[in-house]
């Protein structure tokens, strides 16, 4: 463990657009460095998610959220959030600079730890974030990681995600689709009707009420080999959301070698991010209205 003072690591400006700047270490949460400010930004950003999120989000992902605490007032400490979560499922929380390299982040996850920037974005910077801060990565992901299932798949995504790396920068991409389609931008389908739970939507005001109210996207079900060779958009909200059927599904589908499918896949083109194939199980056929063109990742 890295006793020396934390640093906060962003993204930097270029002439080719932000570009991520990489942490390896591992950090003490800075807890007692936090300012009023931090703990005000945090009670303001659990706030208005708390009142949005019944109804949106999954009940997993809700229950989490109570049985964490996390509204109890300002920025929780994680050692107490892993005695919780110890208890739950083996998973301990690690604070980090910022962005990790990906065999450090699947090393992590592979391990039941789950990474988390330490800082907290500024009051200016509420409704949008370039990097993942303290609020994504804590109230965004955390809280599932207290479902069984859930944790399980996390623990089985960072050893795939450790194969990954080792055949090559296009199974990593293929790996990182499914990552984005499912635990940042992941929908379910629920008895109560379709339900949020990525971290990417579930702490962003915007894309909760986006992702279920907007008739401009695709809502689509989930199938691992369509989610892998689906590129997506960094810039806007989704142009497709993918749907799950239960936790068990998306554990399931990490089940098997996923050798054989990284070489189907690369000699197949990707979809592009809004695109309706025809043998979709499709929930929801998008307006497309807003769409930007081009820049699919």
């Amino acid at each position: 463990m890295d006793h020396n003072t934390p640093r906060k690591v962003e993204h930097h400006q270029t002439d080719r657009g932000y570009i991520p700047v990489y942490a390896t270490g591992v950090v003490e949460q800075p807890w007692d460095s936090y300012t009023r400010t931090d703990h005000e930004v945090w009670d303001t950003l659990y706030k208005r998610q708390r009142e949005l999120l019944p109804g949106r989000a999954c009940q997993e992902f809700l229950a989490g959220v109570e049985r964490f605490g996390l509204g109890d007032g300002g920025i929780p400490k994680f050692s107490e959030l892993n005695k919780v979560l110890a208890e739950a499922t083996g998973w301990e929380l690690v604070a980090v600079e910022g962005l990790l390299p990906d065999e450090v982040f699947f090393d992590h996850l592979a391990n039941r730890r789950f990474p988390v920037s330490w800082w907290i974005r500024k009051p200016d910077q509420l409704d949008y974030l370039s990097e993942p801060d303290l609020f994504h990565d804590l109230f965004g992901h955390v809280p599932l990681l207290l479902n069984p299932v859930f944790a399980d798949y996390m623990q089985a995504y960072g050893r795939g995600g450790m194969k990954a790396f080792a055949i090559g920068p296009e199974a990593l991409m293929n790996l990182t689709r499914l990552y984005w389609y499912t635990v940042e931008f992941g929908l379910i389908n629920t008895g109560e009707g379709m339900r949020i739970y990525g971290a990417g939507i579930v702490s962003s005001k915007g894309e909760s009420i986006y992702c279920l109210d907007s008739p401009a996207p695709n809502r689509i079900g989930f199938g691992l080999e369509r989610v892998m060779s689906t590129r997506y958009r960094i810039d806007t909200y989704q142009q497709t959301y993918f749907v799950i059927d239960s936790f068990e599904q998306l554990f399931e589908a990490t089940h098997p070698d996923f050798t054989p499918i990284y070489a189907k896949l690369k000699t197949e083109p990707a979809h592009a991010a809004a695109d309706v194939l025809d043998d979709d199980r499709v929930f929801n056929r998008g307006t497309r209205e807003g769409f930007a063109t081009g820049a699919d990742t």
